[in-house]
């Protein structure tokens, strides 16, 4: 008796949770809302529920449907410093306190954005100086199925990525207004770890990848039993749930759909560079090398891109890449290369595939080509990729008429036993050591590359090679980790290029 008795409460209980009010794991205490942009805030209650949410002067209404599913939308709202309450109420009531209004993004990608802001002491400094920064850190899990509730809260803090950080210190000078990151990564995992499962019908090599996914019923179990431990995970168990496909995007990015936000800033790439093309047959041994190559990653980001644009229902939305920095190694082939020559199988066919994302609109990626380290993977140069990431920010979502590009090839002209490079955003071309420009190699039909004689005229450099007749095609800073000096009057870098794709 005492048995049926305690079930019954135990019921009853659940049966009142499952009415109680719940709003969305994104909206908390001390979060920060996209200036600018109608908002949407949504949760659970039960069923035909009416439900209301107040703030900054609003107050809307909606009725939540069969499955107590609801979402009402806030009238766009201006910058505010000063935290306000969000009042949701249904047949019980929550309160949100300390919200502000400011610009939002979303950080994401793997180790080098995971980064922590301790381990890196130019931006570790940047700490004291923090005026209005808050920070929401996405628990790393992973699931089966696309989850709409996830584990974290916001915090009038900083976020624990260096780049993250140093991105939002940046914009927020400025623009002067309340940033706020949401900081979801998880080292070494993959594009097609952040991929949702639908993008099988457009992205081939990932519907094979979720093919053997789906029949590994040994790696489903294990994960599985990861899984039970609530996150009380060994080394080795953390590195096995981040290195599959599509399950973190189920846990980590979903659950943030709709929320507003100007962008996401998308630092990754890495675990995509142990092969050139194609899909690796599948293997026990390597089977987390079952990823995209270099040469494919640009077109699976553009698709990636575009697939996210349509679940925010946001077209607008700005993505922000992080080039991937100078690093000597190659492929997982062959991973001994000459870290300076144009035709090792280096990650400049990474670079090549990022860059390609900005046929995209609303789409930008920040040059690290003068950054990085010949030999470590994650290299402590973290400070200048927030500083670059928030100029281009505010150029290109905050509409601030600035500089933010370093020099961009325009065109190539062929002048005799010359090459003459055009570039734009090239005002006081110059090199940061007053030598002759670095890293410009040439060839003519055969494309066995020379290191070019290079020479600033203007907003041109003007290449040649002594023994070189008939030059046809140029390579600039396309090489694992080429030494460059080439910059603007600001400093910044100018971009890898390389031209004989055209006749490919």
């Amino acid at each position: 008796m005492r048995l049926i008795k305690l079930f019954i409460v135990l019921f009853i209980a659940a049966i009142g949770h499952a009415q109680d009010l719940q709003v969305a794991s994104i909206f908390s205490d001390h979060m920060v809302l996209q200036r600018g942009e109608k908002l949407p805030v949504w949760g659970k209650s039960a069923a035909k529920q009416k439900i209301t949410v107040s703030f900054a002067g609003q107050i809307k209404a909606t009725k939540s449907d069969k499955a107590g599913n609801w979402m009402v939308y806030l009238d766009p709202i201006e910058v505010s410093t000063i935290g306000k309450d969000m009042v949701i109420q249904g047949k019980t009531e929550q309160i949100l306190t300390d919200i502000v209004v400011g610009e939002v993004w979303i950080c994401s990608g793997q180790s080098n954005m995971q980064w922590e802001t301790d381990k890196i002491p130019e931006v570790r400094g940047l700490v004291p100086f923090v005026k209005n920064i808050r920070s929401f850190e996405v628990e790393r899990s992973v699931s089966f199925k696309e989850k709409s509730m996830m584990n974290g809260q916001w915090k009038a803090v900083h976020p624990s990525s260096a780049v993250a950080f140093s991105f939002a210190y940046f914009l927020e000078d400025l623009a002067d207004v309340p940033v706020g990151i949401i900081h979801t990564s998880w080292g070494s995992s993959s594009l097609e770890a952040w991929m949702p499962y639908d993008m099988v019908e457009d992205v081939p090599h990932f519907s094979q990848i979720m093919e053997d996914f789906s029949k590994d019923t040994t790696r489903i179990k294990k994960i599985g039993k990861i899984l039970e431990k609530q996150g009380d995970w060994e080394t080795k168990e953390d590195i096995y749930l981040r290195r599959q496909p599509s399950i973190l995007y189920n846990a980590m990015l979903h659950p943030l759909i709709p929320f507003k936000v100007r962008g996401m800033l998308w630092y990754q790439g890495e675990r995509n560079t142990r092969h050139m093309s194609g899909l690796p047959e599948y293997d026990e041994r390597v089977w987390f090398h079952q990823v995209c190559g270099m040469k494919d990653y640009g077109e699976v980001l553009q698709k990636w891109i575009l697939n996210l644009r349509g679940r925010w229902g946001n077209p607008d939305m700005h993505f922000m890449v992080v080039m991937l920095p100078g690093f000597g190694k190659g492929t997982y082939q062959q991973k001994e290369i000459d870290p300076e020559s144009p035709s090792e199988l280096s990650w400049a066919w990474m670079r090549e595939s990022q860059l390609a994302t900005l046929s995209l609109l609303h789409t930008s990626v920040i040059n690290t080509i003068d950054l990085g380290e010949v030999d470590n993977v994650h290299p402590k140069d973290k400070l200048p990729i927030g500083q670059r990431g928030a100029l281009l920010g505010a150029k290109y979502t905050l509409g601030d008429n600035i500089e933010a590009l370093g020099p961009k090839m325009s065109s190539v002209e062929l002048v005799e036993d010359k090459i003459i490079v055009h570039f734009e955003n090239a005002t006081q071309l110059q090199t940061l050591d007053g030598k002759s420009p670095t890293a410009f190699w040439i060839a003519n039909e055969d494309k066995k590359w020379v290191k070019a004689e290079a020479k600033i005229e203007e907003e041109q450099v003007v290449l040649s090679a002594p023994k070189l007749k008939n030059p046809k095609y140029v390579r600039y800073a396309f090489a694992g980790k080429p030494k460059v000096n080439l910059v603007n009057a600001l400093g910044l870098p100018a971009y890898p290029f390389r031209t004989d794709k055209w006749d490919n």
